[in-house]
Formats: structure tokens, C-alpha cells, sequence
């Protein structure tokens, strides 16, 4: 019998019933976008789910960063990691900004605190750190120095949803928190994202930069866009949102059961997790690039597609930033691979990735 094909993740779904209960509501009132009632709901809920005091949701987690860079009126160069996905470094240029890399701590994963004062210039405006497969950056540290130099904080926190930091939701951490709802993240609207903030003012200011800068559908008062998320997205959001704690114990025992099968093999290394990560991925760090293409060629003879995640070091991407040296984001980033984790991957199938993985290697 063929093998069926397997992803490095899926999406969770809530059942086509519940989804099509709320399209209903949808059909029925006509409205479609503008803040709709679910759009509303789904901001209360998520809220209140996450442990925040509210959130702005958008069309997606690029525009989200975009209207954070924007809020906070940054003009100048941004301090971020090298070790993102390439939406990171596009929302800072979009926003006319100049993205500035510090290396990461080989182990977390993260942007390494030690290495932030040494790239601050006169130029210096914000620090954007990523919280890398949801394993959170050292916030306090990053917000000392943040506090010392005046710049500001926007996390992308666009793999964090359900993680916790000291006992609290991610998402309170610095002056703005990022995240997405896209299809292959823990919580999902097919597409989507929010912005998290502590600051009232700038809650309000964030809704009005979303659609297109209007205060009361009268004036335009800010630089805004189009960010809205549409009723059809919230729906899906509002369907899945009840499926999150089932999804994030998911995620967590089946991370754990791979890291205790595959720590067995020597030269493979992991993340080291911070508590409060919620697994969103398995990353596994290979002793060398060679061995990574091995393994990830017997997976795919197999019909399984792992993904090098991420690869590569976006300071590479020399068509967009100019080439700065990054040696520790760069060697990881040619030696790690994310294998398939997700709600509906069975138990037997996650044996036989860790099989032909063991026989590729030993």
C-alpha cells in the first residue's frame, strides 16, 4: 500500500459543523467585515483565553508587525534576529525601516541579549526579538536594555500562542506583542493575526491603523491601512479557539515522547525549552549539514516532507539586507530540520519517522 503523504505540520480544525453554525450567522446578517460581531467575539474570547487584557486582530501576522512598527512611530534602525522567518525582516523594511541582526544563543535558539548593546547606534529605535518555535526570548533581559538605551519592544511572538512567561501570557511583554493565526500555528483563522499591548492609547491607536487610519468612520486621523480580519476568518478562529487546550497537550506529548526516542542517537541535539514553550514545532539539530540531507532524503522516500525551518539565515538574503556575518544563526540554520508534528498525526506514524530516521543515522 502507498504510503500517504505527511507534512511537517497540519492545520487543527475544529468539525465542519461547528464552522458552518457560525457561516450561518454570517450569511444571514450580510456582514461580512468592518469589526463585524465575530471579528468582536473572537477578540473578547481570545482574550480572555490568553490570559490578556485585549487584542487588535488583523489580516495577518506581517501586517500585524507592520502596524506595530507603525503605532510606535519607528523610524531607524531595528535590532532583530537573524534566526526568523523572512515576514520578520520584510515588516521592518515595509515600514521603511532598517533591520540591524544580532546573533543567536545556540541553545534557546533566541536572540542573544549579551550581543543587543554592542549593535545600538544613534540610529538605534527598537529591538524586535522573535520567540523562536514559542520558546520565549530572556524578556527581562532585552527590556533592561531596552529601558537603558529608550527604545522600544515589539515581540514577534508569531509562534506563541498558549505560551506563559513568569506565570503570565507572552503576549504582555514589551510594549507590543505580535502573533498570527495562520493555518500552520497553534491557534488559526486559515489567516490571521493580533496585536497585543498593556497601553490603552495605543490599543485604540492600532484599530485605527487597521482600517485605514479612520477614528469613528469619520476622519482619517492616522497613516493607516487595511487590516482588517474578515467575520469569515473570525469564524474559523472562534470554532477552533475551544480546541486549543486539547491541541496544546497534543503538541507537548508528542514533543516529548520524539525527544526521548531521538535523544538516544548521538550527535543530535535540541532546543533547550524555556518553561511555558508550547511546542509548536520539533526541531531537531543535527551534527552536520550532510547528515541532515540523509535523513531528509530517506524521509521524503518515504512520503514524509520535513521542512529546514529556518533555512537560511535571513541575514543571507543579500537581495534585501546587506550581508552581515552571522556564524551561530547561520551553522544552526544549516543544520536543522522540523519534523512533522501536528494534532492529527497518529501515534504510528510518528514510530516510523523515528525509525528511518534511527536507520539513516546509526
Amino acid at each position: 500500500m502507498e504510503n500517504k503523504n505527511i507534512y511537517v505540520t497540519m492545520p487543527t480544525l475544529a468539525p465542519l459543523e461547528e464552522v458552518n453554525e457560525l457561516m450561518k450567522g454570517i450569511w444571514a446578517s450580510g456582514i461580512m467585515t468592518h469589526n463585524g460581531p465575530l471579528v468582536q467575539r473572537f477578540e473578547k474570547e481570545c482574550a480572555a483565553k490568553l490570559g490578556v487584557p485585549n487584542m487588535v486582530s488583523c489580516v495577518n501576522g506581517t501586517i500585524a508587525l507592520q502596524m506595530a512598527i507603525r503605532a510606535l512611530k519607528l523610524k531607524g534602525e531595528i535590532i532583530t534576529t537573524p534566526f526568523t522567518f523572512i515576514a520578520t525582516i520584510s515588516s521592518i523594511i515595509w515600514e521603511g525601516c532598517t533591520p540591524v541582526f544580532v546573533d543567536i544563543d545556540p541553545e534557546t535558539l533566541c536572540i542573544d541579549p549579551k550581543k543587543i548593546e554592542e549593535k545600538i547606534t544613534y540610529h538605534t529605535v527598537g529591538i524586535m526579538p522573535v520567540h523562536v518555535f514559542g520558546n520565549s526570548c530572556d524578556i527581562e533581559a532585552i527590556g533592561a536594555i531596552a529601558k537603558k538605551h529608550n527604545l522600544k519592544v515589539i515581540y514577534d511572538a508569531c509562534h506563541s500562542v498558549g505560551v506563559d512567561y513568569k506565570g503570565q501570557s507572552v503576549f504582555n511583554y514589551g510594549d507590543i506583542s505580535v502573533t498570527s493565526f495562520h493555518a500552520t500555528k497553534m491557534l488559526n483563522t486559515t489567516e490571521g493575526g493580533g496585536c497585543f499591548t498593556q497601553d490603552k492609547e495605543l490599543d485604540e491607536k492600532l484599530r485605527r491603523i487597521r482600517f485605514f487610519g479612520f477614528e469613528n468612520h469619520a476622519d482619517i486621523v492616522e497613516d493607516g491601512t487595511n487590516g482588517k480580519m474578515t467575520e469569515v476568518h473570525a469564524a474559523v478562529g472562534l470554532a477552533n479557539l475551544k480546541y486549543l487546550d486539547a491541541a496544546l497537550a497534543d503538541r507537548k506529548r508528542k514533543y516529548l515522547y520524539y525527544k526521548e526516542k531521538l535523544s538516544v542517537i548521538p550527535g543530535l541535539s535540541f532546543q533547550k525549552i524555556n518553561e511555558g514553550c508550547n511546542y509548536s514545532y520539533f526541531p531537531v539539530i543535527f551534527p552536520d549539514e550532510a547528515t541532515l540531507l540523509k535523513v531528509q532524503a530517506k524521509l521524503q522516500e518515504n512520503s514524509i516532507f520535513p521542512r529546514r525551518y529556518f533555512y537560511p539565515s535571513v541575514n543571507t538574503f543579500t537581495r534585501l539586507v546587506p550581508y552581515t556575518p552571522m556564524p551561530i544563526s547561520e551553522d544552526i540554520a544549516s543544520r536543522i530540520l522540523c519534523l512533522p508534528l501536528y494534532f492529527t498525526l497518529a501515534d504510528d506514524d510518528i514510530e516510523r519517522i523515528i525509525q528511518i530516521i534511527v536507520n539513516a543515522i546509526l
